[in-house]
């Protein structure tokens, strides 16, 4: 009797199993994405200016935290926007690692109320491509997208310097 109950339930035992443990791990990517456009836009913010090398840097620096999961699948881009008065808010630079940079003078839209009229604010995104190593719940590649806004913390806009 408690081998043919055995039988029914280890099969439905052993698919939530999996099923757990691969929703586990694109969880933990999909925080480590997160996380690392965070760390990104945080780095930058304190900043008065930076280079373009320095924020390559720290591009590798966001890849570095997808640990253990493979950066490969992993696009940051970063800019510093200014409102220019109530409607617009323009690309002052941007920067991209895997991912094109935004184009200077460009517009873009930004959380209502994040900037009055003269402040700038850094955004950072990450795009990373999931691809489950079991592709039992998730076939496929999952995208996970994450955009971050912070205020420059010392000065009123960082500045990139060639």
């Amino acid at each position: 009797m408690s081998a043919v109950e055995f039988a029914m339930l280890a099969p439905v035992m052993i698919f939530f199993y999996f099923g757990l443990a691969e929703f586990c791990q694109g969880y933990m990517a999909q925080k480590r994405a997160s996380h690392s456009a965070a760390m990104v836009a945080d780095l930058i913010a304190q900043r008065e200016r930076i280079t373009p090398g320095e924020i390559d840097d720290i591009f590798e620096v966001g890849e570095l935290i997808m640990a253990p999961f493979t950066a490969t699948g992993m696009s940051l881009r970063v800019s510093s926007a200014r409102r220019i008065d109530d409607s617009t808010v323009r690309i002052d630079w941007s920067r991209g690692s895997g991912m094109t940079a935004r184009t200077t003078g460009s517009t873009i839209t930004v959380p209502a109320g994040l900037i009055a009229i003269g402040e700038s604010v850094v955004v950072s995104e990450s795009l990373y491509d999931y691809d489950s190593p079991v592709d039992y719940m998730m076939p496929g590649i999952t995208t996970f997208s994450h955009t971050f806004y912070l205020r420059p913390r010392t000065v009123e806009r960082v500045a990139l310097v060639p």
